[in-house]
């Protein structure tokens, strides 16, 4: 099933696409950087779940054609 989206509501999943994945990089640093297993851990999680999210986008951008 295709979802109709208009043109600015594409560019804005392009946009939280575009941050979700400056968050991965980021956390991913800063792990490098990290002494504390507990903050080393949170991070780890916001790695994971920021891929899930932009899995989750991929899926909408896929199946989405423009009105």
């Amino acid at each position: 099933m295709n979802s109709n989206y208009a043109l600015h509501e594409m560019l804005e999943v392009h946009e939280i696409t575009a941050f979700k994945t400056v968050c991965i990089t980021k956390s991913k640093t800063m792990q490098a950087l990290v002494t504390d297993p507990e903050l080393n851990q949170i991070l780890q999680q916001d790695v994971q779940l920021s891929q899930q999210h932009l899995q989750e986008l991929s899926g909408v951008l896929s199946k989405a054609t423009l009105t």
